[in-house]
């Protein structure tokens, strides 16, 4: 009867493990959760007192108290009428009034009594020299317009009269590297001069017929092409006065 006790006792009981500082330094690694060791060592202390439970509860209610009055200052807040601090949109650019040099000044008006005008406007990437009253076909159909609607020319490379023009300054140079290419023209400001086109109408070539057949091939494909070009007329080329351009009452 003895003998089993014993045998059950070294059976249960392994083998003692060697002091920590024998093992490698992965045994002083601890493979157990604070949570879950805090948890383990709970469970095996006495409840806590009286007095702390007190004031756990006091703690609480504490922190219920100041909840409340954080969402009564939230409902009073919203309940107020706040002030909007939005700002006024700003106005664009091209209603921005322009300050003039001094030679501008001058120049400006000599150049604005000497009529007519001319102007070299860039339409798609195309320049065209125009002057009031001209009527011009455009080599392409430009969608989105209709007979009679009026387009503002904005980009003008030089602008001028009998005696002086007045040019855009030079473009920026180009980058090497084609994605961040900046662009290839300079204009001139639009707030100097209005420039207006009126669409008078589309105008379509006659249907052309080609046949087209390949070396060593029976086979010919005839090909269609009828092309539609838009034209416009230069309803009005004017320089702005320098009050107008500046934004002066004259």
């Amino acid at each position: 009867m003895l003998s089993r006790t014993l045998r059950r006792v070294l059976c249960e009981t392994g083998s003692p493990l060697p002091p920590t500082f024998l093992l490698p330094w992965t045994a002083s690694l601890s493979t157990v959760s604070p949570s879950a060791s805090t948890h383990t060592a709970n469970e095996g202390l006495p409840p806590p007192p009286s007095g702390t439970a007190k004031s756990t509860e006091a703690s609480s209610s504490s922190l219920l108290r100041l909840q409340e009055q954080l969402e009564r200052t939230a409902l009073s807040a919203t309940a107020s009428p706040a002030r909007k601090t939005t700002k006024a949109p700003r106005p664009s650019s091209a209603s921005d009034p322009l300050k003039l040099s001094r030679s501008m000044r001058e120049l400006l008006p000599i150049m604005q009594s000497q009529g007519p005008h001319y102007i070299t406007a860039h339409i798609h990437g195309n320049p065209y020299l125009l002057t009031q009253g001209d009527t011009v076909r455009l080599p392409f159909y430009m969608h989105g317009v209709e007979p009679g609607d009026v387009i503002r020319l904005n980009r003008a490379v030089n602008l001028g009269s009998r005696d002086y023009t007045l040019k855009a300054p030079a473009a920026e140079p180009q980058l090497k590297s084609p994605t961040k290419r900046t662009g290839k023209f300079s204009y001139i400001d639009d707030r100097l001069y209005e420039c207006r086109a009126v669409v008078m109408g589309v105008e379509s070539e006659p249907l052309r017929i080609k046949e087209k057949t390949k070396r060593r091939q029976r086979h010919t494909r005839t090909v269609k092409s009828k092309h539609r070009f838009t034209i416009i007329r230069i309803k009005e080329v004017r320089i702005k006065g320098v009050d107008e351009i500046e934004g002066r009452s004259i």
